[in-house]
């Protein structure tokens, strides 16, 4: 049950009534309007602030005081006597001209029902039109482990997908590997240099820039070598090939163990080399020829860069201007090869070719100037201008003993995913790197989410589960099975309904987290009710009257359902999120 939802449409079906009637006016004489008029479209239900004593507020009568030629005061007062119900306690205007709502106790009691009957849909969107999302994130190059750069991207391509799936849409989880190009060439030889090292006693050469230095490079030689490929190691040349397909190989068993390691397993891997090796690359740029949304010119030099080394070379350039970029975009060099740009665009053309509704691309920092032109080609691959949703994961600054931590691919001596689980734990990694939007940037304190206290989020919302967990192992029950009640005719206190409230958002939570891709609202989210279930608990050490447990050992009805349908939510919720709900802490 959507509690906002539903008295959302009461109040359109009120308004829409009041129409019928002639009552009141939702458009100027004259105006073509659809099904349903654009100006309801403007009206929400939402939770009122802490400090007011109703349950929920909406903005109707500011929406259509203007259009009635009456003050938002004066037409909420006109529409209270039609919005009012049986479930109301009271309904009264406040300034500027909110409505706001107040629910019977017996309210609270149905819909606690609701909750405990239909516990694993709680929260779900049954009436929402479901949809088939594409999510690509993390699609590191395969030249090395992921480091922490990488992890909060796919965590927040995991947890969005997570949320979608909740909610009943159709996902698919996939990485794209950058398996082509001059990067794989020099991983490569890294590679072969390591295997020289290791087998025949040469020195690495650490004055190569070019090259990985990383001693995973080490573990990958040793583990092809072991391997029995049947190379022979005395000809570059003469073994590239096949060389790539083992380093690669390695590679991916790395990062694919990074994955599982912070709980992330994606449905496809699908490859560079493979697309440019089936000829999409020359496929999508013919079918853009075709459409004429390609030509031959020369891109200018960059504005603001040093001009005196830029040569202006006619190529092959897509017109991503025609979609609100700021330049065309090259999709082939002047010497005939293909840009990164044209293999994406290939890349994009086959996700487009798997009729999915939306694509999701989950992007670094370091990638939001490529989101207009990789928008641009989808939107001219697929004729929609809203096909590719991009989301940048923006960079994680980590703290530990009050200095910061340094990264660097290059160097070889960056933080990797598996050193940050090693020190804080799957559990602390996913929900800290997902406790704040991916725009902004995140600090990640190692001292701080190892702290047992409210200021851990992780391990607060944990400890609220913990806690309830007790309450049940104590009277002999288990909080995971059915509670067989039929009479729900309870009353609860109004410290009670304070956080029924809370547990009621969390359907509009779920349906914000996905409509806006927002997955950080879930354990904010969680947080919150934690709070609202920890202070409530506090108030047991002073009152015996709000203690769970009485002092002949036993819980009343009202008392276990209210726990129980608590549990419900953050269980949910921890699932989306991925981590553990722990019974003892």
């Amino acid at each position: 049950m959507n509690i906002f939802k539903l008295y959302l449409d009461k109040i359109i079906d009120t308004i829409d009534g009041l129409n019928q009637d002639h009552m009141i006016k939702l458009s100027e004489e004259g105006d073509v309007q659809d099904k349903l008029p654009k100006i309801l479209k403007r009206i929400n239900v939402d939770a009122v602030p802490k400090d007011l004593d109703f349950d929920i507020s909406t903005n109707v009568a500011m929406i259509l005081a203007k259009i009635n030629k009456k003050s938002p005061i004066d037409f909420a007062e006109f529409l209270i006597p039609y919005l009012k119900d049986n479930d109301m306690e009271a309904i009264s205007v406040a300034k500027p001209g909110f409505i706001n709502i107040k629910f019977k106790p017996s309210f609270w009691s149905n819909f606690i029902k609701e909750i405990i009957d239909n516990e694993k849909e709680f929260g779900i969107n049954k009436n929402e039109k479901k949809y088939n999302y594409l999510v690509e994130f993390v699609s590191a190059n395969p030249t090395g482990p992921l480091h922490v750069g990488h992890s909060r991207g796919a965590i927040l391509g995991d947890v969005l997908s997570n949320v979608l799936i909740f909610n009943k849409h159709k996902v698919t989880k996939e990485y794209y590997v950058n398996d082509y190009g001059n990067q794989i060439i020099n991983f490569t030889k890294s590679v072969y240099f390591r295997i020289r090292e290791v087998k025949f006693k040469e020195t690495f050469p650490k004055d190569n820039p070019d090259l990985y230095p990383g001693d995973y490079i080490i573990d990958f030689a040793k583990n092809i070598i072991s391997n029995k490929s049947g190379l022979n190691f005395d000809n570059y040349d003469e073994i590239h090939d096949k060389l790539t397909v083992l380093s690669i190989e390695q590679a991916l068993l790395l990062i694919k163990k990074n994955l599982k390691s912070l709980g992330i397993k994606h449905d496809n891997f699908v490859s560079e080399k493979s697309i440019v090796l089936k000829n999409e690359v020359e496929s999508v740029v013919k079918f853009l020829e075709k459409n004429e949304f390609v030509y031959k010119g020369k891109i200018k030099a960059p504005a603001g860069d040093d001009n005196k080394n830029w040569i202006e070379r006619e190529q092959l350039l897509f017109k991503s201007t025609d979609f609100g970029d700021d330049k065309d975009r090259a999709l082939q060099k002047s010497d005939g090869s293909w840009t990164y740009f044209a293999s994406d665009v290939a890349y994009h053309k086959n996700k487009v070719d798997r009729k999915f509704d939306y694509l999701i691309n989950i992007l670094g920092a370091d990638h939001a100037g490529y989101i207009k032109r990789i928008s641009s080609s989808v939107e001219a691959l697929s004729g929609k201008k809203d096909k590719l949703i991009c989301k940048i994961s923006q960079l994680v600054k980590l703290i530990k003993d009050k200095k910061p931590f340094k990264m660097s691919k290059r160097k070889g001596d960056y933080i990797t995913v598996d050193d940050l689980i090693g020190e804080v734990g799957k559990d602390a990694t996913r929900f800290i790197m997902l406790n704040r939007s991916s725009d902004v940037e995140l600090d990640f304190d190692f001292d701080a989410v190892k702290e047992k206290s409210k200021d851990n989020p992780l391990y607060y919302v944990q400890y609220c589960y913990a806690r309830i967990s007790s309450v049940f192992r104590h009277i002999g029950k288990d909080l995971n099975s059915k509670i067989g009640l039929s009479d729900f005719n309870f009353e609860y206190s109004n410290d009670e309904i304070k956080i029924l409230k809370k547990i009621s958002e969390w359907p509009k939570c779920i349906d914000t987290a996905c409509s806006k891709l927002e997955p950080h609202r879930i354990p904010i989210y969680l947080y919150d009710l934690a709070s609202e279930f920890h202070s409530y608990w506090n108030l047991g050490k002073e009152n015996p009257e709000k203690r769970f447990i009485s002092k002949d050992n036993k819980i009343s009805e009202d008392k276990l359902v209210f726990l129980k349908a608590i549990s419900n939510v953050v269980r949910s919720g921890m699932n989306i999120v991925g981590v553990d709900t722990p019974e003892k802490m």
